[in-house]
């Protein structure tokens, strides 16, 4: 593992600045809607890529989904693709051949001096799935990547059971504070946490709220693994508004916020040239790695039955609008194509005349959803881009503040796409923080 200078006097508002320009540069091609938009403006520009991408197979896209940027695509693709990573490249902070539950540096504590270590890893992997059991490992890991101070108080944000804070704190010996709004999760945490000998307490405690707020403290190390969009969002405005002394944060659903339009965060940000919704908040989002053959299957029903949906009422109707369509249960998809598309005729009170035939509108449906996956691989170049401009806002905040950041990969993107972790300590020395 790199050691914790390695990312000395990186320059994250510069980085930014290239970001936050070609971001907006090419914000025509990210943000279009293949799905919704059967022809979209920049075909036009580039009828060779369009024509390639179009011509491909849906089992095509889907092999090229999670790494768009390794397709041989005609011009400009492959040119989009080289600066996607250039922009986006961040040290690995993880190695994958290393990782073990190490003995506890302190010594087992009473409760558990006579367990086996087999059993103590047992314990602190107990109902946690193999890949987040992974995604934990390698988080605890990395998380003190940057500090310089020893962690005193571990306090572990949107807890769950606590599964991440205690690994942290039966390793290194410290008390644990765990927040969560769900209390059965806290009740079996803490139990969890008495059975190791980890000095826990695990509150009730919604995030959202000054309650939580309130239990931060200067002396804090506070982690949070995979906080979504508006949680960790608080968390970071909390923790420096507290002065907590370290953090360790891997964001996720950046578009889960509680307004329709991105608030950065950092004052570079907000003078810059992007300007994001909700919506285009999602981006990053659009991976799957864990979806198994079955779940992709009936994903890729329902969107080719919407797509036929959507050639349909446009042809009848005389108009070419994408109409919305609302969330179908699993079960609609077993009574057949016209069920389905009569039920979002109904849905938006339309009387459309019937086509032909069902099954060919099918197959135009599915003929529409491989255009629609292999157009979406443009903007798939830009997934990583927007998280990483996302992140440098969150960095550039807590560096206005007064604490010293680190950004890198915690962990392989096989293991979760969402593999990126922001680690700050606040200065010793303060200087007035500018907003």
């Amino acid at each position: 593992m790199p050691a914790a200078t390695a990312e000395a006097g990186t320059d994250y508002a510069a980085r930014f600045s290239q970001l936050d320009a070609w971001l907006h540069q090419h914000q025509a091609l990210w943000r279009a809607k293949p799905f919704t938009t059967p022809q979209l403006p920049w075909e036009a520009d580039w009828p060779e890529l369009a024509t390639w991408l179009r011509g491909r197979t849906l089992e095509q896209a889907e092999a090229a989904h999670n790494q768009p940027q390794l397709l041989d695509a005609p011009e400009p693709f492959a040119s989009l693709a080289r600066r996607s990573i250039e922009l986006t490249e961040l040290p690995q902070w993880h190695d994958a051949d290393s990782f073990s539950v190490p003995g506890r540096p302190l010594g087992l504590s009473s409760a558990c001096s006579t367990t086996s270590k087999s059993h103590v890893v047992e314990l602190l992997s107990r109902h946690i799935p193999g890949r987040k059991w992974q995604q934990i490992t390698r988080f605890a890991a990395c998380v003190r990547l940057g500090w310089q101070e020893p962690t005193q108080h571990w306090l572990d944000w949107c807890a769950g059971k606590g599964h991440l804070g205690r690994l942290l704190a039966w390793q290194g010996g410290q008390p644990l504070t765990c927040l969560e709004r769900d209390a059965a999760l806290n009740r079996q945490g803490a139990e969890l946490g008495r059975q190791l000998g980890v000095a826990s307490q695990h509150l009730d405690a919604d995030v959202l709220e000054a309650y939580a707020w309130q239990q931060l403290q200067p002396e804090h190390s506070i982690v949070a693994l995979h906080a979504c969009g508006q949680l960790h969002m608080t968390l970071l405005q909390q923790a420096v508004a507290q002065g907590c002394a370290q953090l360790a944060v891997s964001p996720c659903c950046y578009n889960r916020i509680d307004s329709a339009e991105y608030r950065p965060l950092s004052s570079i940000a907000r003078a810059g040239q992007l300007r994001l919704t909700r919506d285009d908040l999602g981006l990053p989002l659009q991976e799957s790695i864990t979806a198994g053959q079955r779940v992709r299957r009936l994903r890729d029903q329902s969107m080719a039955w919407r797509l036929a949906f959507d050639i349909w009422q446009r042809q009848a109707r005389g108009i070419d609008r994408y109409l919305p369509t609302p969330s179908r249960p699993q079960s609609a998809l077993g009574q057949g194509i016209a069920h389905f598309c009569r039920d979002l005729a109904a849905h938006h009170q339309l009387q459309l005349r019937e086509p032909d035939s069902w099954e060919q509108l099918e197959e135009q449906g599915w003929q529409r959803l491989a255009q629609v996956r292999n157009l979406e691989l443009l903007p798939g170049l830009f997934r990583r881009p927007l998280e990483v401009w996302l992140l440098l806002d969150r960095a550039l905040y807590l560096e206005q503040m007064g604490y010293q950041v680190r950004l890198g990969q915690f962990c392989e993107y096989q293991l979760t796409p969402r593999n990126l972790l922001l680690v700050a300590e606040r200065c010793s020395a303060q200087t007035a923080p500018t907003l």
